[in-house]
């Protein structure tokens, strides 16, 4: 098809980046995917509770949308993760009640459960509860019980949605923040940006905690704001004896859907989060406190039988997501200006919603726009996860290092990274489209400096291998948006080198 419609995709984070993969499988557009940090996913995306959430939390009569995306999109992970090769694990979810108040409450999830058609959610008292979840806490009286609550690498489903779309023909660029939408005649003409400007005949708005900029720049919905909410986590170490084998979490709040307390993909104990509504102008405020932090561990208490030892706490860290007016999602594609479509104010459970989303955007487009969709013939939908040294047998082990002897050396003792496997991640960050290498992006990719050291050991072998692979000076690279060389460090290296 000669005549494609040039989109432009604003935002790869998860749902930007499930648009773009999802648009990837037609004939009919030139897909272009931006993004202003360095590397996809580091905004709501990278910093949240990792659920796939089943969707007995929505009520359909308040957020229809919400309620039929979520259902939708737990079941379509399953066929993404298996696609693309992301970890994910389907243990069920417990929300926990310790009295009768709260057990009135939970109840309630149970219908919305019904009327969202979710399977298997029922209510289980101590006895089953415990049979369920070993290790939940003595205050606890009973749960909700639902079935299909999975956990996901949020981190490692963007990046893996993204290399997928790139293969399949979506253009990356990072470093790319738009300004503003420009519109002509009542259509759009394209995406002003801090590198250029970028035509389109589509412009969609994903862009998170920033979508209500965008949506205001196209002249539209001028009284539509986004407030950002803040999580705050605690994470902890892999070796700690107690840990939850469910899904945990408190009685939702009309604020928060509760304190969690999961065990990761990765084998993390992850403890969180607060919901601390910001001003709106707040939206890069990612501060954790000491009255945050201290308030998600006193309530896991009421998860836990026993609490994992603060000296295996290795990280605390803040997320915030876009809180929209009601908290009510705008998906919508515009008449006028022809060629805007909104999928701003994306709150919980956006990340499970996602691949929903997508199709749903999509199709919305195909209405809106009147485009007869022609599906691909060569559309490919998988993608392959990096090759690991960890968990490996010691014969397989072997293999890999025969056929490439960077396999033999380990880079992060943490996780059991090896040199290979950074530098299969720097070529896919390249292919991807990535500009910068970071090594924030290449931790996400590889695990390297996930560990109970937090990279101490590791960062600068990795710097180091990055320097090397590229060229670079070593106090240029790159750590996450700052390079690793400042001040008199940096004159130090260069009068050395000299």
């Amino acid at each position: 098809m000669s005549n494609k419609l040039k989109v432009v995709v604003v935002g790869a984070g998860i749902v930007g980046s499930s648009i773009a993969r999802v648009l990837s499988m037609y004939e009919n557009f030139d897909i272009t995917l931006i993004e202003k940090e360095p590397d996809v996913g580091w905004g709501a995306s990278k910093a949240n509770t990792s659920i796939v959430h089943p969707g007995h939390e929505e009520d359909p009569n308040v957020h229809p949308l919400r309620a039929e995306l979520c259902v939708k999109g737990n079941q379509m992970w399953r066929t993404w993760a298996k696609e693309l090769e992301i970890p994910v694990t389907w243990q069920g979810e417990l929300m926990v009640f310790t009295n009768e108040d709260e057990e009135k409450r939970a109840r309630e999830y149970v219908k919305l459960a019904q009327l969202n058609n979710v399977p298997g959610v029922r209510i289980v008292y101590e006895k089953e509860l415990r049979v369920l979840e070993p290790n939940i806490g003595k205050e606890a009286k009973g749960a909700v019980w639902a079935p299909t609550g999975g956990l996901i690498s949020p981190f490692e489903a963007v990046i893996a949605v993204v290399e997928n779309a790139v293969e399949n023909g979506v253009k990356l660029l990072t470093e790319t923040e738009a300004l503003g939408v420009k519109v002509s005649d009542g259509r759009v003409k394209g995406v002003e940006t801090n590198r250029g400007f970028i035509e389109a005949d589509i412009v969609i708005n994903a862009a998170g905690l920033y979508s209500d900029k965008i949506t205001h720049s196209a002249g539209v919905e001028l009284d539509f704001y986004i407030r950002p909410r803040k999580g705050e986590y605690l994470l902890f170490d892999e070796n700690i004896e107690v840990k939850p084998t469910r899904i945990l979490h408190t009685t939702p709040t009309p604020i928060t859907k509760g304190v969690y307390a999961i065990t990761t993909v990765h084998g993390n104990v992850l403890i969180g989060p607060t919901a601390e509504d910001l001003p709106r102008e707040a939206k890069d405020d990612v501060s954790t406190t000491t009255k945050g932090l201290d308030y998600v561990y006193q309530e896991a208490t009421k998860l836990l039988k026993e609490m994992p030892p603060r000296s295996k706490l290795i990280r605390t860290f803040a997320g915030l997501r876009p809180e929209p007016p009601g908290g009510h999602w705008l998906i919508k594609a515009y008449g006028d200006p022809w060629g805007f479509v909104n999928a701003a104010g994306i709150r919980s459970p956006g990340f499970t919603s996602a691949p929903a989303i997508a199709e749903y955007v999509v199709k919305l487009i195909s209405e809106t726009y009147d485009i007869r969709l022609v599906r691909k013939n060569n559309w490919n939908p998988y993608r392959r996860d990096i090759t690991r040294v960890n968990n490996r047998s010691l014969s397989e082990i072997d293999e890999l290092i025969r056929k490439n002897p960077n396999y033999g050396e380990i880079v992060c003792y943490c996780k059991t990274v090896s040199k290979a496997e950074i530098l299969e991640a720097i070529d896919r960050m390249i292919k991807t489209g990535i500009k910068t290498i970071t090594l924030d992006g290449l931790k996400f990719r590889t695990y390297a400096g996930f560990g109970m050291c937090q990279g101490s050991f590791c960062r600068w072998r990795i710097g180091k291998i990055i320097s090397e692979k590229l060229g670079i000076p070593y106090h240029d690279v790159v750590v996450k948006r700052t390079r690793y060389g400042i001040g008199d460090i940096k004159v130090l290296w260069v009068e050395k080198s000299r």
